[in-house]
């Protein structure tokens, strides 16, 4: 039974603890912290057995911890993650690894000298049954080689706080990672298009166009909007020699009435992507049993996503074209 602790008690780490005691096998969630230790306290309160520590590095050196699951707020994510490989403990990162290249590079640089995997990051699209299947027509080989990928990412709204660059840094992130596992080849440079700007956006520039060049020469479009509504849509279509695939039609049920159709639609990530997020940890989970090592997303994977992110920023403020330079890449992070 593996011994999680949990860094980080808001939203997304309280969801991961409900998936760890009620949802998934093999783990026990036995400490917890937060930067509010009243709330770690009431989440502590429902779970028996459950020690609240003081501060994230208390908990990574907790003996009954066997393995972190970072959720706390993104600049402290560094910290947290090198603390734990330093104490030779797995740790899965909710996205981002960190949130500079500088910082996602020092991880790089301590897992690679520590000589094994020990951090997965969160990228749960890579564990979403419809993104999955569109993977594996693509590896296929059935619609020949992959040209091009068409990308839409659409929000119903954002928070308050959510700034110009999120649409990059918070949201299309996603797209970044996902287009580098789904292609199998790393993003090369990257232009963003900036439309008519979306009445419903404030004082943002929504919707922005994201477009990405690959190794091997394929480009992708990434449509971000992040205010248009109607609900939260996620779409992919990969056009190849021979053919296209698309992510299917993830409605559960349609109904006509009255010479209309309609579907509903998702009202956020947490309901598109509840199943993977419980498959992403159950995977994780099971790859440490008996002092394995995690196959998901790497410190590898988090840096690289970083580092076109940060590239795909400097195109938004330049209005150019911006390559991507990445670090050379380590043994440990070799492909299998």
């Amino acid at each position: 039974m593996l011994k999680a602790g949990v860094i980080g008690t808001g939203m997304i780490g309280q969801d991961h603890i409900r998936r760890m005691t009620t949802v998934l096998a093999g783990v026990t969630v036995t400490a917890v912290t937060d930067v509010d230790l009243e709330v770690a306290k009431r989440v502590a309160g429902g779970l028996p057995g459950t020690v609240v520590h003081g501060s994230g590095e208390d908990l990574i050196a907790d003996p009954a911890v066997d393995a972190v699951v970072v959720c706390s707020w993104g600049p402290t994510h560094e910290r947290y993650v090198l603390a734990a490989i330093a104490a030779g403990k797995q740790v899965f990162c909710e996205k981002p690894l960190a949130t500079t290249e500088r910082a996602c590079r020092r991880i790089v640089e301590a897992e690679s000298a520590a000589g094994r995997r020990l951090v997965q990051v969160g990228y749960m699209r890579r564990y979403d049954g419809a993104y999955r299947a569109l993977k594996a027509v693509v590896d296929s080989g059935a619609i020949g080689t992959p040209l091009m990928m068409h990308c839409a990412h659409r929000n119903a709204g954002v928070p308050a706080f959510y700034e110009k660059e999120s649409a990059i840094t918070d949201t299309a992130v996603h797209e970044i990672d996902m287009v580098r596992w789904m292609f199998g080849e790393e993003i090369t440079a990257a232009r963003v298009l900036v439309p008519r700007r979306n009445r419903n956006g404030g004082g943002l520039q929504d919707p922005l166009f994201l477009i990405l060049e690959l190794t091997g020469g394929a480009i992708v479009d990434v449509e971000i909007s992040v205010n248009i509504r109607y609900g939260y849509d996620i779409r992919g279509e990969v056009i190849g020699e021979d053919g296209t695939a698309a992510l299917g039609d993830l409605t559960p049920v349609t109904v006509r009435t009255a010479r209309h159709l309609t579907a509903p639609i998702p009202s956020d990530w947490r309901e598109r992507f509840a199943s993977a997020y419980d498959v992403e940890l159950q995977e994780w989970i099971d790859s440490l049993a008996g002092g394995g090592t995690p196959a998901g997303p790497s410190a590898w994977d988090g840096y690289a996503a970083a580092v076109v992110s940060d590239a795909s920023v400097a195109a938004l403020r330049t209005g150019s074209r911006v390559e991507v330079t990445l670090m050379p890449r380590p043994a440990l992070y070799d492909p299998a």
